[in-house]
């Protein structure tokens, strides 16, 4: 074998391997769909005004984010909600901060007649985002609030 060919072949190679490893690298940095930075709050209604039921929180992927369904429900329930359950219910109002992030807000108006309906005590928000790609993150407790009386 000529040196020529010899040498054009270990800088193809070189080539090659430096293609694969920059690949290889890219896809190492895909990001996972994240759900963070979650909070809930609840406001009583007052003086003739609605209340609410807030929930907010960042949700990440490399691919961008398709939207986030919440449930808020009282501890006392005992109600354990599924990531299938979560596919119908409330979506939260999602708004790009980034490429890759979202900050993703949810609010139920509670009128004066439902908070005598309310559970007092402990409520759990479960959360299910969905990305661009299809990406799924369910996560069953993402926050905690309280509903006094």
């Amino acid at each position: 074998m000529s040196k020529r060919i010899l040498v054009s072949s270990l800088i193809g190679f070189a080539v090659i391997g430096g293609v694969a490893a920059g690949g290889l690298a890219v896809a190492s940095a895909a990001t996972e769909l994240t759900v963070e930075n979650s909070s809930a709050r609840y406001v009583a209604p007052s003086d003739g005004r609605a209340g609410s039921i807030t929930f907010t929180a960042d949700v990440s992927d490399d691919s961008g984010i398709r939207g986030l369904k919440v449930l808020a429900w009282p501890a006392s329930s005992k109600l354990d909600p599924t990531e299938a359950e979560l596919r119908s219910v409330d979506s939260a109002t999602c708004r790009s901060t980034s490429d890759e992030t979202s900050r993703c807000t949810y609010t139920a108006k509670v009128t004066k007649a439902e908070t005598a309906d309310l559970a007092e005590g402990t409520w759990y928000v479960s959360a299910l985002a969905t990305a661009k790609d299809g990406d799924t993150k369910f996560v069953p407790r993402a926050a905690t609030f309280a509903v006094p009386r």
